[in-house]
């Protein structure tokens, strides 16, 4: 009898352990969605105008980030700077949220394979998640890019299904959707990577050496945690850092996603390195290889403040991060 009771008490253990496992991951897939909404909305016209510069669009490739903006309301309209955005919405919701959730699963796992504060795990965790996201959500990204690149006068797709089936039909299948897919893996590496761990760090370095600047107490438990000013300014500074080690590989993604769109550029749809050698021999690494870096530190740095800043607030809304006590 006592053996018996004892295996039940074990199995609702379990039960009980697995429920709050589960609750916590949708917990985390909803701080991750409510922030990859929030950050990419916030940097929408800059992801628009980025896209337009690193492609070289014949319209926009002698202009300037702001200039350029100016450019696409005068030419469209200003609704046309959010040109993709619902897509980037569709993409972006389940992109952030599956890549937080999977970073904290990651996290906890490989924590116990390095010793603690290494930072090891959470560059690994960090990596391994925006790899897994990316996998995940790329084809939304390619068509994404596709909206975004075309203007008022030069149409070539009506919406998201249309791109979808007319990529798919007249330019190879599945393979059309997928094409800058390895660019875009090795720099979601150190992008993913070091956005996480930067962030981490320097969430540390203010909780331990700022406390009274840079938290506040959590409401229900008094432990510390991080005031919106900290968040935002690790987060901008996380993205920072990331972009600057990944930013080459994101320009080759773009140009090989755009590729087929205008037979000048059909030379990038070739392979990866092809399109990064031919970039480098046709503008160099500061004009070809890191073209549009400017716009793409005016955008990474709000863009990641946002969505980690958001990302924290709501997990602590949820009650999954009640601060720590130092």
């Amino acid at each position: 009898m006592n053996g018996t009771t004892i295996q039940a008490s074990s199995i609702m253990e379990q039960s009980e352990k697995k429920a709050k496992n589960f609750e916590v991951i949708v917990k985390n897939f909803i701080a991750g969605g409510v922030a990859g909404m929030c950050s990419k909305t916030t940097v929408a016209p800059l992801d628009r105008i980025k896209i337009l510069l690193q492609a070289q669009h014949e319209y926009y490739k002698h202009l300037g980030v702001f200039s350029g903006l100016k450019e696409v309301v005068q030419r469209e309209n200003f609704f046309a700077l959010y040109k993709g955005n619902l897509v980037q919405m569709i993409r972006a919701v389940p992109y952030a949220a599956i890549q937080f959730t999977a970073y904290e699963q990651y996290k906890k796992h490989l924590g116990k394979l390095f010793e603690q504060n290494s930072h090891i795990d959470g560059f690994l965790a960090g990596a391994a998640g925006g790899v897994t996201a990316a996998a995940i959500t790329y084809p939304l990204d390619t068509i994404r890019a596709r909206l975004a690149f075309q203007v008022a006068s030069n149409t070539l797709y009506s919406g998201i299904k249309h791109a979808a089936v007319r990529m798919f039909k007249e330019e190879g299948g599945l393979r059309a959707l997928y094409r800058g897919f390895w660019p875009n893996m090795l720099g979601m590496i150190p992008y993913a990577g070091f956005s996480f761990y930067t962030f981490e760090k320097l969430k540390y370095l203010c909780l331990k050496y700022g406390p009274h600047y840079l938290c506040s107490e959590h409401k229900t438990t008094g432990n510390l945690i991080l005031n919106i000013p900290a968040k935002l300014l690790c987060g901008g500074a996380a993205g920072a850092v990331a972009h600057t080690f990944s930013y080459p590989l994101d320009v080759t993604k773009r140009r090989m996603q755009l590729a087929m769109m205008n037979p000048t550029t059909h030379k990038y749809a070739s392979g990866m390195l092809s399109t990064i050698k031919i970039i480098y021999i046709e503008n160099g690494i500061v004009k070809g290889l890191y073209r549009g870096m400017s716009i793409n530190f005016l955008r990474a740095i709000p863009f990641m403040a946002v969505g980690f800043a958001m990302y924290e607030v709501t997990k602590q809304m949820l009650n999954l991060d009640t601060g720590v006590r130092l």
